[in-house]
């Protein structure tokens, strides 16, 4: 099989070698992954107007990349790009926003999202009604503090995206929840262990959705 080609739309190259460990591990040794940087914009996207922004670069890393690969991973919440890549391409395309919601509404299971950014939180709303998952989706509860400043130190992004997760079960009866964001992926790992649900790590979900 093919390399699979994880694009990141944000210019944070170390954002993008901790997707691709994910990633890796996600697809087991059979499978490698590809990690791709975006050349231009922020180093993490945290408004609508960045989410519009990246499409255009994520489109081109994409075509360029799709001839040597077996599929393509959006590494985004917001999947910017998405749409007209799997309008675009003869290989697979996943976004990790729509296969973590997937994945958690799997079986009808209630789901919500637990994240770091205000301003996302509308296309989150709105993805999952595109999706069809209205009756599923709980809603989304966000961490406590600036986006920045609680990404940037992991520990207290961990406790941060716990806490979030607990409202998550509590206030929304969640059967499952996704850490919505690809540079919140090695919080979501660790998350997995502390709760009774399943918690999702959408770029594992994007892996998973393509190798099926």
């Amino acid at each position: 099989m093919r390399p699979i080609l994880l694009i990141n739309p944000n210019t944070s190259q170390a954002t993008t070698d901790m997707m691709m460990v994910m990633a890796q591990e996600a697809a087991g040794a059979s499978v490698r992954v590809h990690g791709r940087t975006a050349p231009h914009g922020p180093s993490m996207i945290t408004t609508p107007e960045a989410l519009d922004a990246a499409e255009a670069g994520v489109i081109d890393i994409a075509l360029r990349g799709a001839g040597t690969h077996s599929g393509v991973i959006v590494a985004a919440f917001g999947d910017p790009g998405v749409p007209a890549l799997k309008r675009q391409l003869a290989i697979p395309v996943a976004g990790i926003c729509e296969a973590s919601m997937r994945e958690a509404a799997a079986g009808g299971r209630r789901f919500a999202v637990a994240t770091t950014t205000p301003d996302l939180v509308a296309r989150i709303d709105a993805t999952a009604i595109r999706l069809g998952f209205s009756r599923f989706y709980a809603g989304t509860w966000l961490t406590r503090g600036e986006a920045f400043a609680v990404v940037s130190d992991p520990a207290k992004l961990e406790h941060a995206l716990a806490e979030a997760v607990d409202h998550c079960l509590r206030e929304g009866s969640a059967e499952a929840v996704i850490i919505g964001g690809g540079p919140l992926s090695r919080a979501a790992v660790a998350l997995s262990s502390q709760f009774a649900v399943p918690v999702i790590a959408p770029v594992a979900a994007a892996v998973r959705a393509l190798l099926r």
